[in-house]
């Protein structure tokens, strides 16, 4: 099943008739609805486009900044296009019975009928002419990457994105080639100005040389549901200005964010001689505990650390305190430390070894935690005062 290119092969300027079964419907209104906002000034961007040829139903969405193309089989008895609003076609759908075989009819006079068994809707249409397409242009570069690689890079990274829309440069995963301890990888970063995380893979053949650039927040978002559900490769193209993933007959195409990702090495501490090994579990469900006695500004949480002996402990005048001692494993000076709570949670819940191995230096300076089954995994996170 092959995509036509974009801005090529306009629709068809006629009513349609088509057949397709509900499951595959669902599943591809279920991928491109996420683009449409449920609020939107330019009616024609609530719509989803439905062109159906060569024995496939296309379905696009499009906010401006983001495009999803999903192909569903489907019997066509005649090949034509228009658009209806895509929150309600995918409600109707979802309220079908299971087997159903839905029939898609019109679309040129003002309405299309959509029925299925003894159901029938009409639904508004607008124009297709109206509908806008996103112009790909000149991908520089484009590689192939395994759908497991692709969402341990985002999944690893993306709570770490930053959602002040003052800092936009922030709003989103930054992707580019580097090198970790002299192999070269593609890495994503993500920072919000209190934690950064950071995660590699190696690097796809066709990636070197590939410019740094940011993936907005919402197309990260979209892109982990398309790739949550399939274990194949993922075909990715991209320039300064675009990125597209495609994949099992679905097409996402994003603008990138126009901004400078800081040089977010220079947070990265080289000099923290003081380590911390405890048991990843253990720890992430003593913090959780511990926390639910501190504020909710604050959500603060302190280390107090001494030889082989960590206590957490949080502080809160309109709920008391609470503590809780774990054994770990630390040789250095005592110290104390404070951490949002919400913050070590987000990172210990994506450490998949046993451990978790913190990296600090005093109280007042950012410290590193590393997952220590996998050294693909960076992260650093500020301290608080508590």
């Amino acid at each position: 099943m092959s995509f036509p290119e974009s801005g090529t092969n306009k629709p068809n300027r006629r009513d349609m008739k088509a057949i397709i079964e509900r499951a595959a419907l669902l599943k591809g209104l279920g991928h491109v609805q996420g683009v449409v906002e449920r609020r939107n000034a330019i009616a024609i961007l609530s719509n989803v486009l439905l062109d159906s040829r060569d024995g496939a139903l296309s379905l696009t969405t499009n906010d401006m900044d983001l495009s999803m193309v999903e192909q569903v089989p489907s019997e066509t008895s005649q090949e034509g296009a228009t658009t209806v609003p895509a929150h309600t076609l995918h409600d109707i759908v979802r309220k079908l019975p299971d087997g159903a075989q839905v029939e898609l009819d019109g679309g040129s006079d003002g309405q299309m009928m959509l029925r299925a068994g003894r159901s029938q809707f009409k639904l508004s249409t607008l124009p297709v002419d109206d509908f806008p397409v996103m112009s790909e242009g000149d991908m520089s570069h484009q590689f192939v990457v395994g759908a497991p690689e692709l969402r341990a890079l985002i999944e690893r990274t993306e709570f770490a994105m930053s959602t002040e829309e003052t800092r936009y440069y922030l709003n989103g995963i930054y992707l580019h080639a580097a090198e970790n301890e002299g192999n070269a990888v593609l890495r994503a970063v993500a920072t919000d100005g209190h934690r950064l995380a950071q995660f590699d893979i190696p690097l796809p053949e066709g990636a070197a040389g590939m410019p740094g650039v940011i993936v907005p927040r919402k197309t990260v978002g979209e892109l982990l549901k398309l790739i949550g559900e399939t274990d194949g490769e993922v075909e990715v193209a991209l320039s300064e200005a675009k990125i597209r993933f495609a994949l099992d007959g679905s097409r996402l195409t994003s603008k990138l964010i126009d901004g400078t990702f800081p040089d977010y090495t220079r947070v990265i501490p080289e000099a923290n001689d003081k380590q911390l090994e405890v048991a990843c579990k253990d720890f992430s469900n003593a913090v959780d505990r511990v926390s639910t006695i501190s504020t909710e500004k604050s959500r603060a949480v302190k280390l107090a650390l001494t030889d082989k002996s960590l206590v957490l402990s949080a502080n809160s005048p309109e709920h008391g305190s609470a503590d809780e001692e774990l054994e770990v494993s630390y040789g250095s000076d005592a110290m104390e430390i404070g951490f949002n709570s919400r913050y070590l949670l987000d990172i210990t819940k994506r450490i998949e070894g046993d451990t978790a191995q913190f990296h600090l230096s005093d109280a007042a300076s950012p410290t590193i935690v590393r997952d220590s089954a996998d050294g693909s995994a960076l992260y650093v996170l500020m301290p608080m005062r508590v």
